[in-house]
């Protein structure tokens, strides 16, 4: 069994920062990612990690303004946003999977079977 739990969004004006924390409890985790849903679209995938070896994805649209980590000793999954703009605004949700039936880091919400909250984070212009 794994929980994640989101904390870190808020609201901050363009071009500001905010990291988003995700607590992680459960084991043998095999892929964690970041993923944003907005109001009337579809989610979708920004980040991911494969736990065991560091190797990181990103999708286009956040590549070198986001950072996604994992501290490992605070079994605490981070995601780092620099640069924010208004269109990154949305509800932000952490997830896992234990199935390494696909490859991983891997930034595409199908797949991931644990699911945070979510945490909101509103970007004004």
């Amino acid at each position: 069994q794994v929980q994640l739990a989101e904390s870190g969004g808020g609201s901050v004006q363009a071009g500001g920062s905010l990291r988003l924390s995700c607590a992680v409890s459960g084991y043998n985790i095999y892929c964690m990612g970041w993923f944003r849903q907005a109001p009337g679209k579809e989610r979708e995938g920004i980040a991911s990690i494969y736990p065991a070896g560091g190797a990181t994805a990103y999708a286009d649209s956040v590549k070198g303004r986001f950072t996604i980590s994992r501290d490992s000793a605070q079994n605490t999954l981070y995601l780092q946003m620099n640069s924010l703009k208004p269109e990154d605004t949305a509800m932000y949700y952490c997830a896992a999977t234990l199935s390494r039936g696909a490859y991983c880091p891997r930034p595409r919400p199908e797949g991931y079977n644990y699911w945070g909250q979510g945490t909101q984070v509103t970007v004004s212009s």
